[in-house]
């Protein structure tokens, strides 16, 4: 790992008491912004490394990520109101240095944006890829096995605390992430890795981002008021949500909309490898609203395969070229119990639903839904909701 920290010279001994150092938004010298005693010293214009230990604040104004910036166990990072933090351009198959965020099992992030001053994380080149994004590695249950090792931070998660916090995301915009290493290990907008239930998420949009804007692997973690748009014409991403390795949580109020050639609204699994590994994926999804165009070969805007359940309620698809697309007998059997969509208004769907079970043969799976006329998904239908005015873009 390359590390590179500024250290700050002629400074008087420190008392061992707590003390913050804060950085004005127009000082771009070193600072050591120690909310709780961390020997991390912040450089606003080569944000890289890592938080061994303490709280690190980033107060206010444009910091410049110049590599991945790791928050490890007991050490927390505080991101206030406003603060923007820029990844810079990466030249090509500089993999040592690709810039991200990644908080390891037992440490924690504090993202305190609201909807008039967002927290921003972007790059400084204005395209779908150009970083990373952000990572949490939590200590919730996975399916597979007792723990795992990400494959965008090789960080571990996965274990037996449900609850386990790995801190507080709100009002957050993460734009132009997705970075790849190859075809196949792409980082997302979000990537959530056995994160628990004592984690907030909440009021998140990923914008013009590369591979799945958001994606759970296991956890339980709840999410809402979750934003993505893809609507690049030139770097189509894949999937606007994405779930797997037995995600158990709550999503609320989400919002998708891509205009190009990307996949699908959601893409959902349980283990590829072993269709009923438990925990198996079962997450509850309410006021939700996916649009799409009828442009690309993956074009169905939810996806249910091997062995995921879920439940689904006010649901609002618009524009894809599929509904429901089912796949696998286990997927299959739960329909109607453990698999079931109610309260769903289709607007410009051609196939309502499709499904084919492991042997590949075609199966009615029209039982998962139930329509509603009046439906309202993420709270205006297929229009922009309310709640995201201030603190998105591009809608």
């Amino acid at each position: 790992m390359k590390k590179s920290v500024s250290k700050i010279f002629g400074l008087a001994a420190l008392s061992l008491a707590t003390i913050t150092t804060s950085c004005s938004s127009d000082d771009n010298n070193d600072s050591n912004n120690n909310g709780g005693g961390s020997s991390f010293v912040v450089n606003r214009d080569n944000l890289q490394g890592e938080i061994n230990e303490g709280e690190v604040i980033l107060e206010s104004g444009t910091y410049k990520l110049t590599g991945k910036l790791v928050v490890k166990n007991n050490a927390k990072l505080t991101i206030k109101p406003g603060v923007k933090i820029e990844a810079t351009e990466l030249a090509p198959n500089q993999f040592e240095s690709v810039r991200y965020i990644a908080v390891s099992q037992g440490g924690k992030i504090d993202v305190q944006g609201t909807a008039s001053q967002p927290v921003i994380m972007t790059a400084a080149e204005n395209k779908p890829g150009a970083w990373g994004g952000l990572v949490l590695c939590g200590k919730a249950p996975i399916n597979k096995g007792a723990s795992a090792s990400a494959e965008v931070s090789d960080l571990t998660y996965g274990g037996s605390d449900a609850n386990d916090n790995s801190g507080s995301i709100k009002y957050l915009r993460i734009e132009y992430s997705g970075y790849a290493y190859n075809s196949e290990k792409e980082f997302n907008g979000l990537s959530l890795f056995g994160v628990g239930k004592g984690t907030t998420v909440e009021y998140v949009q990923v914008y013009e981002g590369s591979d799945d804007g958001f994606e759970w692997f296991g956890g339980t973690v709840d999410a809402k008021y979750l934003v993505v748009t893809n609507k690049d014409v030139t770097n189509v991403a894949d999937d606007l949500f994405d779930w797997t390795e037995g995600w158990n949580g709550l999503g609320e109020n989400w919002y998708g909309i891509r205009t190009n050639a990307s996949n699908r609204g959601i893409e959902a699994d349980n283990n590829s490898n072993n269709h009923l590994a438990a925990p198996i994926s079962n997450p509850t999804i309410k006021n939700l609203t996916l649009i799409g165009t009828n442009a690309s070969s993956e074009n169905q805007a939810i996806k249910l395969r091997v062995g995921t359940k879920g439940n689904f309620d006010n649901v609002v698809l618009k524009g894809f070229a599929t509904g429901f697309d089912i796949q696998h007998d286990e997927s299959i059997g739960y329909i109607g119990t453990d698999l079931k969509a109610t309260n769903v208004k289709f607007e410009d769907i051609a196939t309502k639903s499709v499904g084919k079970n492991t042997a590949g043969t075609a199966v009615d799976v029209t039982a998962v839904y139930t329509e509603s006329a009046t439906a309202t998904g993420a709270g205006n239908g297929s229009g922009v909701p309310t709640w995201t005015t201030g603190w998105t873009i591009g809608l």
